[in-house]
C-alpha cells in the first residue's frame, strides 16, 4: 500500500445517489418526478453546506408543489436516504482495507438528514472517522472541509488517498497534498492506484 489512510466520499462511491431514481420511488409519473426534481433539488447545494435549515427547506418545497404532491414531498424529505443503495464492490473493498489494518475515513457532502440517518442506520460504523458537510457548515471542494478532516483525525494529507466521483473534489484534495482518483465504479482501478 502506498498510503496509510483511505478517504471515501459517500454519494456514488459508497452508495448510489441518483436523484431521478430516488424520486421515482415516491412519484407515480415522469411528469410529477420532473416537477419535483426542479423543486426539491434546486437548492441542494445549500443543504449540503448546511447554510439552510433542512426542515425549513423541506416545508418551502412543499409550499411550491400542487396540493396532490404535498404529502409525497413531505415523505420524500423524510425517507429519501433509504434509497441511496450501497455499492457492494466498495463496501467489500472497505472491509478488505479494514482487515488489512488500513484506517478508512468518510468525507462527504450531505444534508443533516442524511448524516443523521447514516449514523442511526450504522452506515458510518465501518469508518475510523466521519465528516459530513452540513453539520459543520462547509462543503467540498472548499479547502476548509479537507483541513477539518486532517485536523480532526490528525492525518497528514500526503499519507491519505481520496476516492470521490467528482473531479473538482479530487483536485481540491490534491491542492492540499492528498492524492486521489475520480471514481467511475471501477474498484480495480482504485486498488491499482493505492497499490492494494
Amino acid at each position: 500500500m502506498k498510503y496509510k489512510n483511505i478517504v471515501f466520499d459517500y454519494g456514488n462511491v459508497v452508495g448510489r445517489f441518483n436523484g431521478s431514481y430516488i424520486l421515482d420511488q415516491f412519484c407515480s409519473s415522469e411528469e410529477d418526478r420532473d416537477m419535483l426534481a426542479s423543486i426539491v433539488y434546486s437548492g441542494w447545494a445549500e443543504l449540503d453546506r448546511g447554510t439552510v435549515d433542512y426542515d425549513e427547506y423541506a416545508e418551502a418545497a412543499v409550499a411550491r408543489v400542487p396540493e396532490r404532491l404535498k404529502e409525497v414531498t413531505r415523505t420524500f424529505f423524510r425517507e429519501w436516504p433509504r434509497h441511496v443503495i450501497p455499492l457492494e464492490d466498495t463496501i467489500r473493498f472497505i472491509r478488505e482495507l479494514k482487515s488489512a489494518g488500513t484506517p478508512v475515513y468518510l468525507l462527504s457532502n450531505a444534508p443533516t438528514c442524511f448524516a443523521e440517518w447514516a449514523k442511526a442506520e450504522g452506515m458510518t460504523d465501518m469508518f475510523d472517522g466521519v465528516v459530513f458537510s452540513a453539520p459543520i457548515k462547509m462543503a467540498k471542494p472548499d479547502p476548509d472541509i479537507y483541513r477539518y478532516l486532517f485536523e480532526k483525525y490528525t492525518l497528514k494529507p500526503e499519507e491519505c488517498f481520496f476516492i470521490d466521483d467528482l473531479k473538482e473534489n479530487i483536485e481540491a484534495g490534491r491542492a492540499l497534498g492528498m492524492d486521489g482518483i475520480v471514481f467511475t465504479g471501477d474498484i480495480d482501478a482504485v486498488k491499482a492506484a493505492v497499490g492494494f
